[in-house]
């Protein structure tokens, strides 16, 4: 019995040091999966020093990863950006594409994660992207970020060499 009584103490004393730390998010060293859990559990709260909910401090090794999820239509319940939409479809790989777009620009790539038609007039959703728009739009960053792993040379002839969204019809807002 007694052994028992260890065996239950030793268990309970290793889950609550590391039961809470598997999903927390680093500011600094982010991890993408535990990211993307957080963002389809709602339970994404990450806050920087002023108390604001932000994302992580992705940087272009992270793209690869991120990208992996770029095609998740997933309907998350939030997502960290100063304009929350008002629609109610904040999908996950619409602003895994946000975060992507953030990295490339070195800051956010708008207010809000909801790409927008071209001839958008406001960041009303009349104007969002459908869902087929959203994989096309992820579709064309993934060829944009294979692309950028090949030099940019003195014969690059590619207008759209560093622009995913080139030609596309869709833009952030």
């Amino acid at each position: 019995m007694r052994n028992f009584i260890n065996i239950i103490i030793i268990t309970l004393f290793t889950f609550s040091f590391s039961g809470c730390s598997a999903d927390a998010t680093d500011q600094n060293n982010p991890e993408v999966y535990a990211f993307v859990k957080q963002l389809k559990a709602g339970t994404y709260k990450l806050k920087n020093e002023m108390g604001v909910v932000v994302i992580p401090n992705f940087n272009q090794t992270d793209i690869d990863d991120l990208l992996k999820y770029a095609d998740d239509l997933t309907i998350i319940p939030s997502f960290p950006t100063m304009y929350t939409s008002n629609s109610g479809k904040i999908r996950l790989g619409e602003c895994i594409l946000w975060t992507v777009e953030t990295i490339r620009l070195n800051m956010p790539a708008s207010l809000g994660c909801n790409m927008v038609e071209v001839n958008a007039e406001n960041y009303e959703a009349i104007y969002f992207l459908s869902d087929d728009e959203v994989l096309d739009a992820a579709a064309r960053y993934k060829r944009w970020w294979e692309n950028r792993k090949y030099p940019r040379t003195a014969w690059t002839i590619d207008p759209c060499y560093d622009e995913p969204l080139c030609g596309s019809g869709y833009r952030w807002w």
